[in-house]
């Protein structure tokens, strides 16, 4: 064989590889989540086990990050699917027509299915404890999120800072549905004060400040405080007598007309149908019909906002708590 034909021939592969490389490229589904590392890998599983291996860009931010560049850009975001808190996603479409209706079935336990977005996982809220640190430091653990207000924990307890988390909200909720409006914000003040320091602005800082044994008693999510128990750690999770109040994280596809991706509707019903069982172990909160979740690991006492959960009420609370 002649040498300059070896040399065009290879020439061809590569001009073909190079070509097909950049027409993948065109159709790649590029996911924007605010979802955590857990969650991400477990949806990354379920692609890649179902045939998406390398057809998808998974990018994660910050919940406020992402539902502040949605709200601002609207269709116009470069991503085909998104993985976001719900109140962000129902506060866009009822504003923009932003989703395309999901073409998938997706029964969820109370049947208040929503046409555009899928349920991918619960976060649930819950007081923690580190046992050896809360002795040491001569306190009995709380029973009431109220409780955190009172002058004996000032300086021994870490919550987020509603404006840098939503895990807050989850505080917030549940002082506002107890005690009304005026006295629930009003605790939450006293609570915001007591941490002073160690008012944090990521929804998973309490508990690292926990494990350090810097502080006796935290607010965060409490499938991380079971896990830190079920390893071994000094921890234990409280459900607080106001009850534990929840945050729902769904899928959605950007309708972007004839430019949508013709995979995106895909890729979000795999992660439906596939990331469920793995979310489950780490997110133990029952979202569809047929799923089923440890008793020990089920909240003493779930509860739901009365109002429901916008952007629009989420900053409403803000304000009241910093007193704006």
């Amino acid at each position: 064989m002649k040498k300059s034909f070896i040399v065009k021939s290879l020439s061809l592969v590569v001009a073909a590889a190079l070509y097909s490389s950049a027409a993948f490229a065109d159709n790649e589904v590029v996911i924007y989540t605010n979802a955590d590392e857990e969650a991400q890998v477990a949806m990354r599983h379920a692609l890649d086990n179902n045939g998406f291996e390398g057809q998808y860009l998974m990018q994660s931010m910050g919940t406020s990050e992402l539902g502040g560049k949605l709200i601002a850009e609207g269709k116009n975001i470069e991503a085909d699917v998104l993985t976001l808190s719900s109140y962000y996603l129902d506060s866009v479409q009822s504003k923009d027509k932003v989703f395309k209706d999901l073409t998938f079935d997706h029964k969820t336990v109370n049947g208040s299915d929503t046409a555009y977005y899928a349920p991918i996982l619960g976060v649930t809220g819950s007081m923690f404890v580190n046992t050896e640190v809360l002795k040491q430091d001569g306190l009995t653990a709380p029973k009431a999120l109220a409780d955190l207000a009172k002058p004996e924990y000032a300086g021994h307890i870490s919550i987020p800072d509603i404006t840098g988390s939503s895990t807050s909200w989850l505080l917030t909720q549940a002082l506002i549905k107890k005690y009304g409006e005026k006295e629930g914000t009003d605790i939450v003040k006293q609570i915001e004060k007591n941490a002073g320091d160690h008012l944090e602005m990521s929804g998973s800082a309490p508990l690292k400040k926990l494990r350090a044994g810097e502080v006796a008693v935290g607010f965060g999510l409490r499938h991380q405080a079971v896990a830190d128990k079920k390893n071994g750690l000094p921890i234990d999770y409280i459900d607080p007598e106001e009850g534990n109040f929840t945050l729902i994280e769904a899928v959605a596809v950007v309708d972007k007309g004839e430019n949508t991706n013709p995979n995106a509707m895909k890729i979000a019903e795999c992660i439906i149908k596939n990331a469920r069982t793995e979310l489950l172990q780490n997110y133990p909160v029952a979202l569809y019909q047929g799923e089923s979740v440890d008793e020990e690991l089920k909240p003493k006492n779930s509860q739901t906002f009365p109002e429901k959960l916008t952007t629009e009420l989420l900053v409403k609370h803000q304000k009241l708590v910093k007193g704006e």
